[in-house]
């Protein structure tokens, strides 16, 4: 057998927080799952996203301690286009949320896109930029 990757974990310290960000960003959690200690909400493609709290994590592994600095993983999501990178973003930076680089045109040719979710986790916010026409 060989493992297929299945799903995105992410620790969390506040689960109704997180929840009710990544709800916002289309991920289909469950009624209720912001009171729970672990949630799951299936991605395009049969993978998930999974949630656990602090808590959750301790009662099998006591001595886990979150990461400190920054971090070293970030979820991307692909949006229709460069206008809908800018309207994500601004609108969750209205809801409360950090904003760690805000909507650009970058070299690779996308706009590009950074906020940060309750736990401080990048979500980079992307779209492909329209071709140049050609000379």
């Amino acid at each position: 057998m060989t493992p297929r990757f299945d799903a995105i974990g992410l620790v969390v310290t506040d689960m109704a927080a997180s929840v009710a960000f990544y709800r916002r960003l289309g991920f289909a959690f469950p009624e209720g799952a912001g009171d729970e200690p672990h949630a799951e909400a299936e991605l395009p493609g049969g993978l998930r996203l999974l949630l656990d709290t602090e808590a959750t994590v301790r009662s099998f592994h006591p001595g886990w301690q979150p990461p400190t600095g920054g971090s070293r993983a970030a979820l991307a999501l692909r949006c229709a286009d460069p206008a809908e990178v800018d309207r994500v973003y601004g609108e969750l930076l209205e809801a409360g949320h950090h904003g760690e680089l805000k909507p650009w045109d970058a070299f690779w040719g996308q706009r590009y896109a950074t906020v940060h979710d309750p736990d401080g986790n990048g979500v980079d916010l992307f779209a492909p930029l329209p071709a140049a026409p050609a000379e």
